[in-house]
């Protein structure tokens, strides 16, 4: 979905502090997303940096994008109670975020510690 029915799906969302980990995630092809986690309703979310980039889901595979878009995208991976939760399960991130098709690492990882995709 784009970033704006995104926020207007839920107020929490706009309203609440947001805490990034970083803005760099790869997919195998080279895509750029960036990983936010949203206070108020625990949601781990992905945005696109270039709003004509395919989505990702939870197993990392990617998703096209049916049409252009103005619009940045966003997918929910899952949602996680707390950050001190996030910290633990994201625990190396940020040494991950640098090796080619890093998104890669962070599915696993959220997989591996049961984080879930919300379809």
């Amino acid at each position: 979905m784009d970033l704006e029915a995104f926020y207007e799906a839920n107020e929490a969302r706009r309203t609440s502090e947001e805490v990034e980990f970083g803005d760099s995630w790869t997919t195998a092809h080279g895509h750029a997303f960036q990983l936010s986690w949203i206070a108020a309703t625990g949601e781990l979310y992905l945005m696109a940096d270039d709003p004509n980039s395919p989505s990702v889901d939870i197993f990392g595979d990617i998703v096209p994008t049916p049409e252009a878009t103005s619009e940045l995208t966003v997918t929910v991976l899952g949602t996680v109670a707390t950050l001190e939760e996030l910290h633990g399960i994201l625990d190396g991130w940020a040494d991950a975020l640098d090796a080619p098709g890093s998104l890669s690492w962070l599915t696993a990882r959220l997989a591996a510690r049961g984080v879930t995709s919300q379809k």
